[in-house]
């Protein structure tokens, strides 16, 4: 959430910056702005710092960050998804510190700038000092308090200023700043949120960025911030000091060539992003699965990330004994419906638990535990946290599966599956889903293995199942034009309800949270045995009911189901294998999926509900990609 781009060079950084907070700007648009040293460009101005900022999109910021001619050799950016306070310009960064007493009465422009994301948990206590010590707040932040604290703390060098700021401040963060006295300088620190170091044009000129994406066709040459992390950027030469260390000294970290396409972020053809991304699943997947000739431990081994040889790999999935996943969001029930699969054919015991909850409850360690976190950006604050905590534990077998290889969620865990899924800008998680699911299925497939409940016979079965995915998803694509007629009722109704049995019922929530997400339409799941234990009360001609109907053991039961809502005038929308003997009627449509797809199914059947929800949106005129009150890269607790 939310996202920084900052930079030190000798040419005018304002395009770099405001194209930088367009390639984030998925991942916050509540507001924008932009701050530069006035002075950093034109030596001839007087020193002091000028910003532009807006609540529209950052098209608008562009437009008048040209007419008020905003230009700088050093500067910083922010795209916001709002904590503390609304979406204002007064709450919109940069934010200013001026100062106090008579010397902020004379500032017209400010005297620290700053740029954040994440959320300061003593912001109130600082405040309250802040303020008894002369400090004027324009806004509800608490980025604020980090401005005038900085201002604070200033005595000549900023990087001493925003050092003493850090050891004040309790949360997560990662900050730039910009001081009026020092034009040549960006200061960073980055604790619990991410942040990347840019070395660009021969050295130079610094970058700072918390997505390598914001830097595409400026930089490929990136070092990834480690926790507790301070940069200090200038002309020519960047220095990093590490967690805990008092005297100004350069840290050695890999300088890794990262191709962060800008391309990648281009619409082509398509309406939207999410709809590019849908299509995109059947190559995201064949991305995935390339160079899968078998189920080999050296699968999870990060693809050499951490030096590891598959044998480590062997030995934790022999040693363990139980699997826990944990995650957020669309991850947790692409986790969900990976516990099916890891009971039913590795015969492994499995809990899945919402990331955000369980390092607050009094849970019972074991450390012969596999502990998986599941996540498209390896950054999400929530995650991050409950591996964290499942480690401290001493659960110390971890693997994550995830879309970022160079992210803080592969460089914490000692395994881990990287999925190819390419960059993904739509808010709602499609292509990432599916590509998950394939990265635990083969999770699934290689522990089997390691406890000896899997054939040469069997695995090769699964891999050709596998290897015929992406056709069989461009054949679910193909019923697109049905989906958009189910969208044309969905977009009259406000609410739906949604059914899936055993392993589909996973499929079933991802749907829901899917409608509610881009088309604000309110939708629930249930298991459908459930259906007549209260969800049925809600049941009228004026609550579509949409219903997940494989052709499996649990077919029958689900037909059963299926007759309550049509006895109650409840209109059914079925999503049938070919095989199933649903037939269209009087309340009730259906579309019949291509193939049944076996224990793969559900990467075939969530892709119609991706649609429905995306057709829905637009039909209703909803911003598809940039829903309200959501971002992308849950990067705050």
């Amino acid at each position: 959430m939310c996202g920084i781009v900052g930079a030190v060079s000798a040419r005018n950084i304002v395009p770099i910056l405001v194209q930088g907070l367009q390639r984030l700007e998925y991942r916050g648009y509540d507001s924008c702005g932009v701050a530069v040293h006035a002075a950093s460009l034109d030596t001839s101005r007087p020193a002091g710092l000028q910003r532009a900022r807006s609540t529209a999109r950052v098209a608008e910021l562009l437009e008048q960050v040209n007419t008020e001619r905003l230009e700088g050799a050093t500067g910083i950016a922010h795209t916001r998804w709002a904590t503390h306070g609304a979406p204002a310009v007064h709450n919109a960064h940069p934010h200013f510190s001026h100062g106090t007493g008579a010397d902020a009465q004379a500032q017209t422009a400010g005297r620290v700038a700053l740029v954040h994301n994440g959320i300061i948990e003593n912001h109130e206590e600082l405040r309250k000092a802040l303020q008894a010590r002369g400090y004027v707040f324009a806004s509800q932040t608490d980025t604020e308090v980090i401005a005038h604290l900085v201002d604070s703390h200033y005595n000549g060098d900023l990087f001493e200023a925003v050092q003493a700021t850090v050891a004040e401040l309790h949360g997560a963060y990662a900050i730039a700043v910009i001081h009026k006295d020092e034009p040549h300088r960006v200061v960073g620190a980055r604790a619990g949120s991410p942040l990347i170091l840019g070395v660009g044009n021969e050295g130079s000129e610094h970058f700072l960025a918390s997505d390598a994406m914001a830097l595409a066709g400026v930089t490929d040459q990136i070092v990834y911030l480690e926790e507790g992390d301070l940069v200090d950027l200038q002309l020519g030469r960047y220095w990093i000091v590490g967690k805990g260390r008092e005297a100004l000294a350069p840290e050695q970290r890999p300088v890794r060539t990262v191709q962060a396409h800008s391309g990648a972020a281009e619409l082509g053809p398509y309406r939207h992003y999410m709809q590019k991304e849908i299509f995109e699943q059947p190559r995201a997947i064949a991305d995935t699965l390339e160079g899968v000739a078998g189920v080999v431990p050296e699968l999870f081994d990060g693809q050499g990330l951490h030096g590891q040889p598959g044998a480590a790999a062997w030995r934790v999935f022999k040693d363990i004994d139980s699997v826990l996943i944990l995650a957020c969001g669309t991850s947790y029930y692409s986790g969900c419906t990976a516990k099916y699969w890891l009971e039913d054919i590795a015969g492994i015991p499995t809990q899945v638990e919402v990331a955000s909850e369980y390092r607050y409850r009094t849970s019972v360690p074991n450390p012969r535990t596999l502990v998986v976190t599941i996540s498209q950006s390896g950054e999400t604050a929530d995650t991050l946290a409950a591996l964290r905590h499942a480690q401290s534990l001493g659960m110390q077998h971890t693997l994550t599966i995830c879309n970022v290889a160079t992210s803080a969620m592969v460089r914490e865990c000692k395994l881990a599956y990287i999925t190819r899924a390419g960059v993904e800008i739509g808010v709602a998680s499609t292509k990432a889903f599916t590509t998950q699911l394939a990265g635990l299925f083969l999770l699934t497939l290689a522990l089997a293995q390691s406890k000896g409940r899997l054939t040469e016979a069997q695995e090769a079965e699964h891999l050709k199942a596998m290897r015929h995915l992406p056709v069989a998803l461009q054949a679910v694509l193909a019923l697109e034009p049905q989906i958009i007629s189910w969208a044309e009722d969905f977009a009259r109704m406000e609410n739906a309800l949604f059914l899936g049995r055993g392993l589909h019922y996973p499929i079933a929530l991802e749907g829901a949270l899917k409608l509610k997400e881009i088309s604000y339409i309110h939708a629930e799941a249930y298991p459908a045995g459930e259906l007549k234990h209260g969800p049925l009360a809600l049941v009228t001609s004026a609550m579509p009911v949409v219903t997940v109907a494989p052709n499996d053991a649990l077919l029958e039961k689900l037909k059963s189901n299926m007759q309550e809502v049509r006895a109650r005038a409840g209109v059914l929308y079925v999503l049938a294998d070919t095989d199933t003997r649903i037939e269209s009627g009087e309340g009730l449509h259906v579309i019949r999926m291509p193939e049944h797809y076996g224990p793969l199914s559900p990467l075939l059947h969530v892709v119609p509900l991706q649609l429905l929800a995306y057709h829905t949106a637009c039909a209703r005129g909803t911003d598809v990609d940039k829903p309200r009150n959501l971002a992308k890269s849950v990067t705050v607790e």
